[in-house]
C-alpha cells in the first residue's frame, strides 16, 4: 500500500525560509551548549528533536503578528536544523575531554572544526541510504523519535480530538520528569537482586519517554533487545562474580578494584560494555554488509545522474524524493577527507603528514561503518539510546591498533586516535540525528534535500558554540573533578591507553562478537537490536520491552478488526506514546538548562518516596497508555 504523507508531493508550501532556519539554528545553539554540559555531568546527551518542534510551534504561533502564519514544512525545517546541535554535542563531549587530561590543550578552532567536519560527513554519508532506510523500510524502522516529532507537528496543525492525545502525554511526561528528574522524590531506578545467582539483576528505569519508545518500535524488536540485556544481568555479570576473581584477574580495565568487592553497575562498566562492544562491532558489519547491494544501487543512480542533462536529473523525481545531489555528496565527502589529511589544524599541527593521512583512511573506514549502523540502530530504539560511544569504542579499538602496529604508541598516537574517535563518533551521532529527520519529514511531506541543506547549516553554525561552551566548562571546572566527571571521555581515554599498551580485554569483546554471531546464524535472530541489548543497561531495555508487550496486546486484540497501517498510525495510544517521549524530552533538557545556568547539578530536596512509590507512579502510566489503546481498539 502507497505511503500518503501528510503534505502531498503535489503541494509547494512555504519550507525553506530565514525565519524557519534563524529560528531553528538559535535553538540549536542553546540546546547545543545545555547538552554539552549535561553530557560532561552525567555521561548522557538527550535528543533535542522534539523540544525543538514544540518550541518552534509555540515561538511562531506567539509571533505570528509579526512573522505570519507559518507552515508545517517551516515547523519541521526548524527542528531539522535546530536538533543537529545534539549530535555534534554527543561526539565532543565524549572524547574531547581526553586531550585535556593528557595535559594537551586543543582550542576552540581545532574542537570546532573535528565537530563539523564530522557533521558534515555524516550528513553526507547518510544521503544514499535515505531511500532503503526511510522509504523501503517505512514498516519495519519506526524512528520513534522522528514518528513522534511528526505527530507532534501534525497534532498541532489539525487541533482537535488527536492533538488531545499528543499534548495529553506531553504535560504528563513532562511533569513526571520533572519529579523524577528535578525533585527526585523517588528513585530513578528500580533493581531486584536475584537469589542464587551472584550479583544478577533485574532493573527498571520508571521513565515514560522509553515506555513510549517500546509502544511504537513494537513487540518483536523490544523483546530481541531485552533478552540480549537479560544475557549480560543474569548471565554474563553472575559468571564473571563467580569465576572472574581467579579467571579475569589479568582483565582488570579499571586496575585497582577486585571483582568481589565490585557491584553490579561496577561489573557492567568495567567488563560488560566491552563485550557490548564486541557485539555492536560485529552487528554493525552485518549490517553494513546487507546494505551493501542498496547503497551499491545508490551510488549507480547517483553516478548516472552526473552525466545526464540537467533538467533530466530531477524532472521525473517528486519533491518528497528528491535528495541532494550524488556530485555534491562525492565532493563533499572527498573534501572532507583532504582537509583532514592535508590542514594540520584540524587533527593538531603535531601530527605529521603520514599520520594525518592514515587518520583520514581510518576516519574513512569506521565513519562510513558505523553512519550505516547509526542510521539504522536508531530506527529501532530512538537517538537517545543509540550507543554512540560503543561504537567510538569500536572505532579507537580499531584506530590505536593500526598505530600500534605502526609503532605510533607515544602521546601523539593517542591524540590521533582520540581525533579519529571524535569524528567518526560526531558522524555516527549526526547520521542517526539526520535519518530521525527525515522520517519525521517522510511522514509530513517535507522536501529530503531541503532538510540535509538544513542538517548543514545547523551542523555549521552549533559546532564553534558547542567547541566554546566545552572549552569553556574544561578550563572552569576541570575535566575528571566532581564538577564535570566526563565519565564517557575517561572511558574512551582508559580504551586507547589499553591498546596502546597492550593490554586490553580482547577476549571480551570477542565473547561478544560470539554472541552476536550465535543469535545472528544460530538462532535468525538480527545480530544488532540482540547486540545494543548486551550494550546498554538492562534498566534501559525493560521499560522499552514493557511498552512493546503492550503494543502486541493492542494488535491481538484488534485482530481482525482494522489491520491496516492507517489503523496503526492512528493509534490514539501511539499518540500518547508520542507525547511521552515529547514531554520527557523536553523537561530533560529544561533541567539541562538549569543545571547549565545554575552551575549545580539538580540534587532534590532530600525527600525520597521510595521504591514503592516509584513503581506504583510507572504502573500508572502503564495504566494510561493501556487504557487509552483499549477504549480506541475493536475486540476480534
Amino acid at each position: 500500500m502507497t505511503f500518503k504523507p501528510y503534505v502531498s508531493a503535489g503541494e509547494s508550501p512555504l519550507e525553506f525560509t530565514v525565519r524557519a532556519v534563524v529560528a531553528g539554528a538559535i535553538f540549536g545553539i542553546i540546546f547545543g551548549c545545555a547538552n554539552a554540559y549535561l553530557g560532561l555531568r552525567v555521561g548522557l546527551t538527550i535528543s533535542t528533536s522534539i523540544p525543538i518542534a514544540v518550541i518552534t510551534i509555540a515561538f511562531f504561533r506567539a509571533t505570528r503578528g509579526i512573522f505570519g502564519r507559518t507552515t508545517i514544512l517551516e515547523h519541521n525545517m526548524s527542528q531539522t536544523v535546530g536538533s543537529a546541535s545534539s549530535s555534534l554535542a554527543s561526539g565532543i563531549i565524549f572524547t574531547i575531554p581526553a586531550l585535556f587530561l593528557w595535559g594537551l590543550s586543543p582550542t576552540i578552532m581545532q574542537i570546532g572544526l573535528l565537530g563539523m567536519l564530522g557533521a558534515l560527513l555524516g550528513v553526507m554519508a547518510m544521503i544514499p541510504l535515505r531511500d532503503f532506510l526511510i522509504v523501503k523500510e517505512h514498516a519495519n524502522l519506526p524512528y520513534p523519535e522522528g514518528t513522534a516529532c511528526a505527530e507532534v507537528m501534525k497534532a498541532a496543525e489539525v487541533g482537535g480530538k488527536q492533538a488531545g492525545h499528543v499534548f495529553y502525554g506531553l504535560g504528563i511526561a513532562a511533569a513526571y520528569k520533572f519529579v523524577l528528574g528535578y525533585l527526585k522524590l523517588w528513585p530513578d531506578h528500580l533493581k531486584l537482586n536475584l537469589p542464587f545467582l551472584p550479583k544478577a539483576q533485574l532493573s527498571l528505569e520508571p521513565t515514560p519517554a522509553l515506555l513510549g519508545v517500546g509502544y511504537i518500535l513494537g513487540f518483536r524488536v523490544s523483546a530481541i533487545m531485552v533478552a540480549g540485556g537479560i544475557v549480560s544481568w543474569v548471565v554474563l555479570i553472575p559468571v564473571i562474580a563467580a569465576f572472574g576473581e581467579g579467571a579475569l584477574a589479568g582483565y582488570l580495565p579499571q586496575g585497582a578494584t577486585p571483582i568481589a568487592a565490585m557491584s553490579a553497575d561496577q561489573i557492567w562498566s568495567s567488563y560488560i560494555r566491552f563485550v557490548g562492544a564486541g557485539a555492536v562491532t560485529f552487528g554493525g558489519i552485518v549490517t553494513v554488509i546487507k546494505t551493501i547491494p542498496t547503497m551499491y544501487k545508490a551510488f549507480v543512480v547517483g553516478f548516472g545522474g552526473l552525466f545526464r542533462r540537467g533538467s533530466e536529473r530531477t524532472s521525473v523525481r517528486p519533491r518528497t524524493e528528491q535528495d541532494l545531489p550524488m556530485a555534491l555528496v562525492l565532493t563533499s565527502v572527498a573534501a572532507i577527507l583532504l582537509v583532514v589529511a592535508f590542514v594540520p589544524q584540524v587533527l593538531g599541527s603535531e601530527l605529521t603528514l603520514g599520520m594525518r593521512v592514515i587518520s583520514a583512511c581510518c576516519i574513512t573506514l569506521f565513519g562510513f561503518l558505523f553512519v550505516t549502523v547509526s542510521s539504522r540502530i536508531v530506527g529501532l530504539i530512538g537517538v537517545t539510546s543509540n550507543p554512540t560511544s560503543g561504537m567510538t569504542i569500536v572505532t579507537l579499538l580499531g584506530s590505536s591498533l593500526v598505530l600500534l602496529l605502526l609503532g605510533k604508541t607515544d602521546l601523539m598516537g593517542k591524540a590521533a586516535a582520540l581525533t579519529i574517535g571524535t569524528m567518526v563518533c560526531v558522524a555516527a551521532s549526526k547520521a542517526g540525528d539526520i535519518s530521525q529527520d527525515l522520517k519525521a519529514g517522510y511522514l509530513v511531506g517535507a522536501t529530503p534535500r531541503r532538510q540535509q541543506l538544513g542538517q548543514i547549516i545547523g551542523g555549521v553554525t552549533s559546532a564553534f558554540f558547542v567547541a566554546g561552551s566545552v572549552y569553556m566548562l574544561g578550563h572552569t571546572y576541570t575535566f575528571g573533578s566532581a564538577e564535570i566527571p566526563a565519565p564517557q571521555a575517561t572511558l574512551m581515554k582508559t580504551v586507547i591507553e589499553g591498546v596502546l599498551s597492550a593490554s586490553l580485554p580482547w577476549g571480551l569483546i570477542l565473547v561478544g562478537a560470539g554472541l552476536a554471531a550465535i543469535a545472528e546464524f544460530g538462532f535468525r535472530v538480527p545480530a544488532l537490536p540482540f547486540a545494543v541489548g548486551i550494550y546498554l543497561p538492562l534498566a534501559t531495555n525493560m521499560p522499552v520491552f514493557l511498552g512493546g508487550l503492550l503494543r502486541r496486546w493492542v494488535e491481538r486484540r484488534r485482530g481482525a478488526g482494522d489491520p491496516s497501517r492507517e489503523a496503526q498510525e492512528s493509534d490514539p495510544a501511539k499518540l500518547l506514546s508520542a507525547g511521552f517521549i515529547a514531554g520527557e524530552g523536553m523537561m530533560g533538557v529544561g533541567i539541562a538548562i538549569l543545571a547549565f545556568a545554575t552551575g549545580a547539578k539538580p540534587a532534590g530536596f532530600g525527600v525520597d518516596l521510595g521504591p514503592l512509590v516509584s513503581a506504583a507512579a510507572f504502573a500508572g502510566l502503564l495504566y494510561l497508555l493501556w487504557r487509552t489503546a483499549r477504549r480506541s481498539q475493536p475486540v476480534a
